[in-house]
């Protein structure tokens, strides 16, 4: 019997680099109300958002994509033939296949570079994030491409008051490389399919190529579920991560949560008894909810505007439909 060699990568992994992408149409919350009974008290109120980025049509999830990426890796300070791995994390892409993972990872040059999609909505960064220091550390690359995009214009109901004003479109990207000591901590995640009617898509697609249904399909949720589960549970699998990692609240330095609603980000706060001196991501004022794209995007914007600074210790967690989640604690590039 023969034996297999094992392959032998760095010692841990690290993000060195990070890049964002909005669209160039910002959506004020008086544009939303042109089809729902609500209004801008209102919307502020439950969810913080004020505005939103929508993509045009030359603003494809590729094309947004690449955009984040050449930041990402003008920042990470290495070439695109460098990149062993493209992960892109989105459900908004929609051909089935092939992998838009592996257009992007053509366009920007990267060689042949490994390429593919993952599915798990607005944790999807974190898992992308998981998947790429297993990746490195395990040999298979030296650096990888986590890509969290996505454009929720095309799955949202304007009609549905519930819904119509949450979500937004943008692409944002990590490089992560090798590491001499740990910078990304043990991943906390999991899956509970038993409530995963509590985000979804309205129909299948195929209803809607059949004609069973006129209406194109949208995400749905309900929204007292989602925040119950978002703020009592995901705040323990966020302090689950702080002991996975050894850190102390006290110690931490940024909080970059899934920027899904601003009311839930102030519970999670509340709740995890973080320190005034922790600085929080509240992108979603502007930005709105971007599933996948949501951390990446808020981590960006944080290191631009100094709120943020390279080497902070930052808790990241990400959460949604499936219902799936992943946290881990990072040292910011």
């Amino acid at each position: 019997m023969a034996k297999i060699k094992a392959s032998k990568g760095a010692p841990y992994a690290r993000i060195i680099g990070v890049g964002g992408y909005r669209p160039t149409r910002v959506v004020p919350n008086e544009v939303i109300l042109e089809r729902i009974d609500s209004s801008d008290e209102w919307i502020r109120s439950r969810s913080g958002i004020s505005t939103r980025h929508w993509a045009n049509d030359e603003e494809t999830v590729a094309a947004m994509s690449v955009e984040a990426s050449g930041k990402a890796i003008a920042d990470a300070g290495i070439s695109a033939g460098q990149i062993g791995a493209v992960i892109v994390s989105t459900v908004s892409h929609f051909k089935q296949t092939p992998a838009v993972a592996t257009e992007i990872a053509d366009k920007l040059g990267t060689g042949k570079a490994a390429a593919f999609d993952i599915s798990a909505g607005c944790a999807g960064f974190g898992y992308g994030l998981t998947l790429a220091k297993g990746l490195i550390v395990e040999g298979s690359a030296e650096y990888v491409l986590v890509i969290g995009v996505e454009r929720l214009s095309d799955l949202t109901d304007l009609e549905d008051r519930a819904t119509a004003f949450l979500f937004g479109d943008g692409a944002g990207a990590v490089v992560v490389g090798p590491s001499q000591e740990p910078a990304i901590g043990p991943t906390v995640w999991g899956s509970e399919g038993d409530k995963s009617e509590t985000i979804k898509q309205t129909v299948p697609w195929t209803d809607y190529r059949s004609g069973t249904v006129e209406k194109f399909p949208a995400i749905t949720q309900e929204g007292q579920a989602v925040f119950r589960w978002a703020v009592f549970e995901m705040a323990k699998v966020a302090q689950q991560a702080l002991d996975a990692a050894g850190v102390d609240p006290a110690d931490l330095d940024v909080f970059i949560p899934h920027q899904a609603n601003e009311r839930i980000i102030d519970s999670m706060v509340k709740t995890l008894k973080l320190p005034e001196s922790v600085t929080v991501a509240r992108d979603v004022r502007t930005t709105g909810n971007t599933s996948a794209a949501s951390i990446p995007l808020a981590m960006e914007r944080l290191l631009a505007t100094g709120e943020a600074r390279s080497g902070d210790t930052a808790l990241v967690i990400g959460f949604g439909a499936g219902l799936v989640y992943a946290a881990t604690v990072v040292t910011l590039p």
